[in-house]
């Protein structure tokens, strides 16, 4: 065997070699999003659950109101309510009627503008 033939396996073994490297890299990246998306669709359904039980249907209908204009606020609500429900600190009836949510949705909108800072040279 020559010298540029033995060149040329090497060539091919190292060749297949990458590419059966890629193939497991592409496999095990394939594993981790399904995992991932798996885990993702996990909290949703829970999250799902959990707001059935804090507003009542009036109150979900207007948390999806506010999730077609405000996506990110809806999300930042939806965690300030189970953070809530879970704490006990949501008094009174749950599901909350959509009057209780209104209040709550204003208490947490007033508290969001205070934070605001003005800076004077």
């Amino acid at each position: 065997m020559s010298d540029e033939e033995e060149l040329e396996n090497i060539r091919k073994r190292k060749l297949e070699e990458l590419r059966s490297q890629a193939v497991h890299q592409q496999y095990a990246q394939q594993q981790q999003q399904q995992q991932q998306q798996q885990q993702q669709q996990e909290f949703e359904s829970k999250k799902y659950q959990i707001m059935r039980k804090i507003l009542s249907p009036e109150g979900r209908q207007r948390m999806e109101n506010i999730r077609i204009v405000k996506p990110q606020f809806a999300e930042q609500i939806e965690m300030q309510l189970i953070q809530l429900f879970q704490s006990g600190k949501l008094r009174g009836a749950t599901p909350l009627p959509d009057k209780a949510f209104k209040k709550l949705l204003e208490q947490i909108t007033s508290s969001e503008k205070k934070r605001e800072f003005n800076i004077k040279k």
